[in-house]
């Protein structure tokens, strides 16, 4: 099963985490950016915001975009991952644009990577509901490490989710071996 692990939504935590690659996520109608797109952008000198600007990141739900963002980040990679409009964000669209960045993690062969978690940057999701959906999403994923930024509060209750799944799983090979 996958190592889970968090870090804060804040450039010196990130600058601290071990991965290949960070993901986060914009909506199609929300300029300038916010959450982690917008802490991105201000340390890649606006380089989001500009390609928002000329129509070729536009946010929309479905859309992926990877970048290289070294030296300026300690990644390989930037994914963006589009929101589409905020007032019709949903647990569909969560699902969808989750799946959809883990497939693309998947693509480039990830190990390590850091995700913020749609929705979850402006609690557009609750962090009870964005975990339940992650567990099932992720299941026995390869990956080695999977980061999720998140506060202190959405980080105990996504902790506390996963390892309630853990100890029933391990129950039922317990009973079932």
């Amino acid at each position: 099963m996958v190592d889970l692990r968090f870090v804060p939504r804040a450039l010196r935590h990130l600058d601290e985490t071990s991965a290949e690659v960070v993901a986060c996520c914009i909506y199609r109608d929300e300029r300038p950016l916010s959450g982690l797109a917008g802490l991105l952008d201000w340390r890649l000198s606006g380089r989001l915001s500009r390609l928002a600007k000329q129509g070729f990141l536009l946010g929309e739900v479905g859309e992926v975009l990877a970048m290289p963002v070294r030296p300026r980040l300690p990644f390989d990679k930037l994914l963006v991952a589009g929101l589409g409009p905020r007032g019709a964000f949903s647990d569909a669209t969560f699902r969808t644009v989750l799946e959809r960045t883990m497939s693309a993690l998947d693509g480039l062969h990830v190990k390590k990577a850091v995700v913020e978690l749609p929705g979850r940057g402006d609690e557009a999701i609750t962090a009870e509901r964005a975990a339940e959906i992650l567990v099932e999403l992720i299941g026995d994923d390869e990956r080695d490490t999977l980061t999720v930024v998140e506060d202190p509060s959405g980080q105990q209750q996504i902790e506390k989710l996963t390892q309630e799944r853990r100890r029933k799983a391990l129950r039922r090979q317990y009973d079932g071996g």
